[in-house]
């Protein structure tokens, strides 16, 4: 996954099935990952802060 955009949809190679993220999520990391998104770890390990909750990742 790029640092600098959300993954929207991920098509599980294992059982088929398209994912796509719970209401509220901007991305399938946020949703079914166990630790956030790559544009919200960079921002943490910048000291920036970021929300991915209902916005587009890194803005």
């Amino acid at each position: 996954m790029p640092t600098n955009a959300c993954q929207f949809f991920y098509d599980c190679p294992h059982c088929g099935a398209l994912l796509k993220p719970l209401p509220g999520d901007c991305c399938v990391f946020c949703s079914y990952g166990d630790v956030p998104c790559p544009p919200i770890q960079e921002a943490s390990a910048e000291g920036r802060e970021a929300s991915c909750r209902g916005e587009p990742c890194g803005e």
